[in-house]
């Protein structure tokens, strides 16, 4: 039965804390006292107001070591102060459900108590597991192309992996699967030799470059040109581009597809709307013949070269120049594309050099040499195997070669199998192609540990010649398997 005391509604709260015997009935009752209630709570919301320091590591700091000492009992006391609460007398009775582990975690000695903190606290060691060698470029020649009756002058592989275009001095382009090799059609409509191709993002049209100063857009479904929005004289769409007025050398298309930039013999540097087949911007870029353009990979610079030496790097939007990159010894630039990160520029010289440019500083970070370049104008590309980027370009002597960006070692020499020149050589994944001056279009694939071992083609190819011989009644000759 409640006390007196605390039946008096005027009684001073003093007289509820005179003994010990009344604070234990009042913990015990169903009303617990505010007073002895707010007694308890001022340290536990002191300890809440700095979490990271009561938990982690209560030692480090004097003055939280001092407000713990302040209102902590030794973890003894605490001990006992929890089997009276059990018993249902002790003032802890009212403290909240998610106090107990806390004062779990910080009962037995304080030497264990403080290593348990540190241990939570400080991060778990790393398991030291052996580091994956990259695995090292191993492309085997897998396919021989033929079917042009000129110098293949250059060949691409669409985005997406699965068709190769070449471009001929025939004046033709031919569009190949990139899997199997066989002849998919034959994009006829220059009139004069065809330089350079490219591939939109989508890998549904085609923009080729002629000696003929035209552009020609090619529908990639139907083999046909490519309509656009704007009108020739006759009233007819068309898919020409027309306003050069030399030889077309290079083309390229920004990563939405929706510019074309173009270099030609006539030193200038055009981007045309891609859909409305008009011409955007004309750049007079150089003072020799553009030999060689590429976008970025966010599309927002242009990059150009001559066989003047120069290198520019352009605002896309503006058409303003904001780099201009040119080596002492001045030599020829034959070619030149942005690395993936988009932060160099890598350009082919005619000195049989490839130098790697930080366009920002305006320095050469790499020179890579091993090829031979010293007449024509050819190119390569940046390959990217098991999420390691390399260096692929061809070369003079019909051989395509492999460098390590970082340390500029050759990975791989690859005999073609060309007969002359090699002009061009395109990488996507595991499969490459290369262009020459035989008329041909070779394929290599990288030898897989996995599917296939150590470049061991024959179980692929012998399945694939099967496959030839039921599906590809047309121009089975133009397809020549390599050997492994």
């Amino acid at each position: 039965m409640d006390s007196p005391d605390e039946l008096a509604p005027g009684t001073p709260p003093i007289k509820r804390r005179k003994t010990r015997d009344d604070s234990l009935q009042r913990s015990s009752s169903p009303g617990a006292s505010p007073l002895h209630a707010g007694k308890h709570s001022e340290p536990r919301s002191r300890e809440t107001r700095d979490p990271s320091q009561s938990r982690y590591d209560v030692t480090r700091s004097p003055s939280v070591t001092g407000s713990n000492k302040d209102y902590s009992s030794p973890p003894r006391s605490r001990r006992r102060s929890r089997s009276i609460t059990s018993s249902g007398s002790s003032t802890r009775s009212d403290s909240p459900p998610h106090s107990r582990p806390r004062s779990r975690r910080r009962s037995g000695s304080p030497s264990s108590s403080d290593r348990t903190r540190t241990e939570s606290s400080s991060p778990r060691p790393r398991q030291d597991t052996p580091a994956r060698e990259p695995l090292k470029p191993d492309y085997r020649p897998h396919l021989a192309l033929h079917g042009h009756t000129g110098p293949v002058s250059q060949v691409r592989i669409s985005p997406n992996g699965k068709f190769i275009a070449s471009a001929s001095a025939d004046g033709t382009l031919k569009l190949w699967d990139a899997a199997t090799g066989a002849h998919m059609d034959t994009l006829v409509g220059h009139m004069a030799g065809v330089s350079c191709v490219a591939w939109t993002p989508d890998s549904n049209t085609l923009a080729s470059g002629s000696d003929d100063k035209a552009i020609r857009l090619w529908d990639r479904v139907t083999g046909r040109p490519k309509t656009t929005t704007r009108k020739s004289l006759a009233g007819q769409d068309t898919a020409a581009l027309r306003g050069h007025h030399n030889y077309i050398h290079c083309l390229a298309f920004s990563p939405k597809g929706n510019i074309l930039a173009s270099g030609s013999y006539d030193e200038a540097v055009f981007l045309w709307d891609v859909r409305a087949g008009r011409l955007m911007r004309s750049l007079p870029a150089h003072s020799d013949p553009v030999s060689g353009i590429d976008f970025c990979p966010d599309g927002t610079l242009v990059v150009s070269c001559s066989t003047d030496g120069l290198i520019r790097v352009w605002d896309t939007s503006t058409g303003q120049c904001l780099r201009t990159l040119v080596h002492e010894d001045n030599p020829a630039v034959a070619n030149v594309c942005f690395s993936p990160n988009g932060r160099f520029v890598l350009a082919f010289n005619l000195d049989n050099c490839i130098r790697l440019w930080d366009y920002v500083a305006g320095t050469v970070k790499k020179t890579y040499q091993g090829h031979r370049n010293d007449k024509f104008a050819i190119g390569g590309c940046f390959g990217v195997l098991d999420e390691e980027p390399f260096i692929a370009s061809a070369s003079e002597d019909g051989h395509v070669v492999l460098w390590n960006v970082k340390n500029k070692e050759i990975l791989q020499r690859i005999p073609t199998g060309h007969k002359g020149v090699c002009f061009w050589v395109d990488v996507h994944g595991a499969t490459m192609a290369s262009a020459g001056q035989d008329h041909s279009v070779r394929v290599y694939r990288h030898a897989r540990e996995d599917g296939v071992a150590h470049g061991n083609l024959e179980p692929e190819l012998g399945g694939l010649t099967g496959k030839l011989q039921i599906e590809l009644p047309i121009r089975q000759d133009d397809i020549k398997l390599e050997d492994a």
